[in-house]
């Protein structure tokens, strides 16, 4: 059967992630224990440049730069009241997102980052040019009755991710934070955390926008049924993503995978950013080494998907709004562990006499 230009692409995307820079990491750590401090007394702050060094290729990295994704889509699945918000509120926070009063909007201007917002499959139509018309379709079916989404689209809003992650870095983007909008996108995050290990479903779903004990017993409900509706192969990631995933997950893969192939750094955000790290990773190991984790959220399967895929979290705030706010938050700490790097003089820069071992 002929590849459709879709899954060339996306092959070739996943044939470009490749090992992180050794060099380049080898020669950040030499800077780091000749830095006027005791070695490693930074702790991540280290470790968080030293690994960008690898992902960029060189030694004294620098974030100029930052630009925040914001995928938006709706779920069909929402029909069945797994959440406290009504799927109105979609396109109506996308519209928040553009004129700048969202939460996102300012943690991105306090760190000085740009907010792209696209919309991959909100149900509604959004008419407004500063939002990236890019809908695969209007909101996925309800996965309860069947697929949420076919492959060929599961495919098609991960290359729309790919696309927006190579137009961010021609318009000069250094790092890249996901995001994500979309009512009832908790569930089908839990879905595929539960469908891709086996964890059953009471141990991975949380309370989402809010939900009181009633209704998160309905959701995992729900989801159970969805899976067994379904069966997603847990060793295609593509099928979990298509039959119990949601458009703007899948968008995140693309803006992940895109991110890695070009030697990228992507600041995964909350529990929605992380089922989309955790399809990326199963699709393509190596992208693992392109991410780094924000913070971890008060919803109990994203510490779980962290630990899966080995990213440590920069914050515990005890945050799950998403749309990007941790991811955001970190890209300050991120530019702080750059400048450390490059800024902080060295023993012999500064007449500073080193530490010497006991006799």
């Amino acid at each position: 059967m002929k590849k459709s230009s879709s899954v060339r692409n996306l092959e070739l995307v996943i044939r470009e992630i490749r090992d992180l820079d050794e060099r380049a990491m080898n020669l950040a750590r030499e800077r780091q224990d000749q830095l006027t401090k005791p070695q490693s007394s930074l702790g991540m702050l280290e470790e968080i440049s030293i690994k960008l060094a690898g992902i960029t290729g060189n030694p004294c990295p620098m974030i100029d730069d930052k630009v925040v994704i914001v995928m938006a889509g709706d779920h069909g699945v929402v029909e069945e009241g797994v959440s406290a918000f009504p799927q109105e509120v979609t396109p109506q926070m996308v519209y928040n997102f553009i004129r700048g009063g969202a939460g996102i909007n300012v943690l991105a201007r306090h760190v000085g980052a740009r907010v792209t917002v696209v919309d991959i499959g909100v149900a509604a139509e959004i008419d407004d040019p500063h939002v990236k018309a890019c809908k695969v379709k209007a909101g996925t079916n309800n996965m309860t009755r069947g697929p949420a989404m076919s492959r060929e689209e599961a495919i098609s809003a991960i290359e729309v991710g790919m696309e927006t992650v190579k137009e961010e870095i021609q318009r000069g983007a250094t790092i890249i934070g996901t995001g994500d909008m979309g009512i009832g996108n908790t569930t089908p995050s839990s879905a595929i955390l539960a469908a891709l290990t086996g964890v059953p479903v009471e141990k991975v779903v949380g309370r989402g926008t809010g939900i009181d004990d009633a209704r998160l017993r309905h959701k995992i409900a729900v989801i159970e049924r969805a899976l067994l509706v379904n069966r997603p192969d847990p060793q295609d990631p593509m099928d979990v993503l298509a039959k119990v995933g949601g458009l703007e997950i899948a968008g995140l893969t693309g803006c992940i995978l895109g991110a890695a192939a070009n030697h990228i750094p992507v600041v995964v955000d909350g529990f929605i950013s992380g089922a989309a790290a955790l399809v990326a990773v199963s699709l393509a190991p190596k992208a693992a080494n392109y991410m780094m984790a924000s913070h971890v959220s008060a919803e109990p399967g994203h510490k779980m998907t962290l630990d899966i895929i080995g990213l440590k979290p920069m914050l515990n705030m005890n945050m799950r709004l998403g749309e990007g706010t941790g991811a955001a938050l970190a890209m300050n700490i991120i530019e702080a562990a750059c400048k450390v790097l490059s800024e902080m003089a060295t023993f012999a820069e500064a007449g500073v006499s080193e530490a010497t071992e006991e006799s």
